[in-house]
């Protein structure tokens, strides 16, 4: 089977999949709805707050906290795009059909990015047009020095993320796994871990924390709550080395394993 015949083929199997379809849908209402609602509870505080107080406030954190929920259907998505093969049994009759893992792994990156990349472009613009909109006086704008490469930033951590979950669901061969330990993570580390003193030297470097501070997840750099020790470029960075290597992970693993 040709590279194009095998794209066209996991193109399909993810168009079709009842999954893809809810979970892109979620991703997009989560992001947009929570972000219109928590922008718009955020702007009254600012609105309201001392001048002392509001320097000390970050717009965009209202803006996009809304991606840090929206984003775990997200990665459902990728974990059933690769795991649900696995979950069926038909990983057997697709390796039968295309021998070459290589081959058969790249059309499944492929047909899985060609849907999660524009989908995290619109849910992004969605959520900040959302966001600001209710957010009133003092919301941050796309004239403003350092949205655009949040923005820009927003949709690359979205894929990226969405990526990195298909890695691991093709290492661990299963999407209940995958899932059992994506979907904790991320939460517990965007919600919860990522804010601990104790343990942010740690944590700061996870695939999730690192790329969102291009987005302005944290606060003030002198809190020692929201601290990091790189900048927003290089926690982007940090994240795409984790993406690369749970990809290639899961293509020694794909290629080492029978299914």
């Amino acid at each position: 089977m040709t590279t194009a015949a095998v794209i066209r083929s996991e193109w399909t199997k993810i168009r079709t999949a009842p999954s893809t379809v809810w979970t892109l849908l979620l991703t997009f209402a989560l992001s947009v709805g929570l972000g219109y609602l928590l922008a718009g509870s955020m702007g009254d505080s600012y609105a309201t707050a001392s001048p002392e107080r509001r320097a000390t406030l970050d717009p965009l954190f209202a803006t996009f906290y809304s991606l840090t929920l929206g984003q775990l259907p997200l990665v459902v998505f990728g974990v059933l795009a690769v795991g649900g093969e696995y979950g069926s049994g038909t990983i057997r009759a697709s390796l039968l059909a295309v021998p070459r893992r290589g081959r058969f792994y790249g059309g499944k990156l492929l047909a899985g990015t060609a849907l999660a990349f524009p989908v995290s472009v619109i849910t992004v613009l969605a959520t900040f047009f959302a966001a600001t909109s209710a957010f009133g006086p003092g919301a941050p704008s796309l004239r403003d020095e350092e949205v655009p490469s949040a923005v820009v930033g927003a949709c690359l951590y979205l894929t990226l993320i969405c990526l990195f979950a298909m890695g691991v669901a093709t290492m661990l061969r299963s999407p209940t796994r995958s899932l059992g330990i994506l979907l904790p993570l991320f939460f517990l580390g965007s919600q919860g871990l990522g804010n601990v003193p104790g343990v942010k030297a740690f944590t700061q470097y996870l695939p999730d924390q690192a790329g969102m501070l291009i987005m302005h997840i944290v606060g003030p750099q002198d809190d020692p709550r929201w601290a990091r020790d790189y900048g927003p470029w290089t926690g982007m960075g940090i994240l795409a080395l984790w993406t690369v290597a749970a990809l290639l992970g899961g293509y020694l693993v794909l290629r080492r394993r029978d299914a």
